[in-house]
């Protein structure tokens, strides 16, 4: 660890918040405190709209901090800055021990200010040039070009030091896990359901995940490879409670009393009264689920309508409108994707039909699934029910 190294998490959108932004201030805190604590003893606190992570020890892992802090939502960036005091000797300095490694490889720089403390004397135009022309004459070798350097070097003036910094990496984005409410989302093996998981846990949705396993049509393999992808998540979510639900009688009952091309349908059902049910005992407020319109016969129009039939709250599908390629990138950019294709398959192709209804009348499937004792299937169903907590 560098010496008083520390962060600065800038906020995303909730500055834009207003009088109920201090209640998502202090859940940012509290998240990113949370996340840094693995990695060592950290003061986190916030000032002016950005959060301030200070080592306490030199025992700190500071690399894994800095990929820990770009994985909080809130945060739209991610700064590792050196404090120091407010004069210009102390922040050229700074600037020349801190950055030299950056000086070293650079053929060009320019510095830019920013004075949150508006009553230092400088402003900011002032200020990067004091400290601009003091480090052209410390590293001759760089030129200064302040349309598109190699190097820029920050400056903030905040409220008790000026802080020094390289350009900032992007964050996450979104909004704190927590202020968005509560929600079940159904976790297939596959790539489509981390990722509507994660784009939940963006907008602060705080996560439970339900699974549904068909022993022994379904291998432990298959289980444990949805633990990691959750386990995968926790990274951004923190932890997470994953519920194990038993789902194989139901799909043996559909299979013998129900037509062909409505299994996928009537099983997608089941699925969402057992998740309604998990999410009620859990005092969640909403479904999550990973379907795409038109991705496959059971992701019609008609088709989710005819799922969406008997869900009593709710159902988020944030990848209704993309497409797999777009699907695919996002499960590579969070670390999903070569867990989510590994060859274990889940329950969703247990049973599946040669030729699946895509045009399917409510009244048809209601017809169809009549022939089932629903309550007791589902009910049974629930008493088998376990749950494992996933941690980071």
């Amino acid at each position: 660890m560098r010496q008083n190294e520390m962060f600065l998490l800038k906020l995303g959108e909730v500055v834009l918040k207003g009088q109920n932004r201090r209640s998502f201030e202090d859940r940012l805190v509290a998240n990113a405190a949370r996340r840094l604590k693995p990695c060592g003893s950290f003061q986190v606190y916030i000032r002016q709209s950005t959060i301030y992570a200070e080592p306490v020890t030199e025992t700190c892992d500071m690399e894994a901090a800095y990929a820990a802090a770009r994985q909080v939502f809130g945060v739209v960036s991610v700064a590792r800055a050196a404090p120091c005091e407010k004069s210009i000797e102390a922040i050229v300095e700074t600037a020349r021990d801190y950055l030299a490694d950056a000086f070293a490889s650079a053929r060009s720089f320019k510095v830019e200010s920013k004075r949150a403390d508006k009553n230092y004397p400088m402003n900011s135009i002032q200020l990067s040039q004091a400290v601009g022309g003091e480090l052209a004459e410390a590293f001759p070798h760089v030129k200064v070009d302040v349309h598109s350097p190699d190097l820029t070097v920050h400056v903030e003036i905040r409220e008790k030091h000026a802080y020094v910094h390289a350009p900032a990496v992007p964050g996450a984005g979104g909004l704190p896990v927590g202020m968005g409410g509560h929600a079940v989302s159904l976790l297939s093996g596959g790539l489509d359901s981390p990722v509507s998981s994660w784009m939940m846990a963006r907008r602060g949705v705080e996560l439970e995940m339900v699974h549904f396993v068909s022993p022994p049509y379904t291998s432990q393999q298959a289980q444990d490879k949805v633990l990691e992808l959750a386990r995968l998540l926790t990274a951004w979510c923190g932890r997470l409670r994953v519920h194990i639900v038993p789902f194989t009688e139901i799909q043996e009952e559909i299979r013998k009393n129900c037509p062909e091309e409505y299994f996928t349908l009537i099983m997608r059902r089941f699925m969402m009264r057992l998740a309604q049910a998990v999410a009620r005992r859990a005092g969640a407020r909403a479904l999550v689920t990973g379907e795409s319109l038109g991705q496959v016969a059971s992701q019609t129009m008609m088709a989710l309508a005819a799922t969406d039939d008997v869900a009593e709250m709710p159902v988020l599908r944030p990848l209704i409108g993309m497409d797999k390629v777009e699907i695919i990138r996002m499960s590579r950019e969070i670390g999903t994707y070569d867990t989510s294709i590994l060859p274990y398959e889940d329950c969703c192709t247990v049973f599946t039909p040669r030729h699946p209804a895509t045009r399917p009348k409510l009244e048809d499937v209601r017809a169809a699934e009549a022939r089932l004792d629903v309550e007791a299937l589902v009910a049974k169903s629930l008493e088998g029910e376990e749950w494992v907590w996933v941690k980071p």
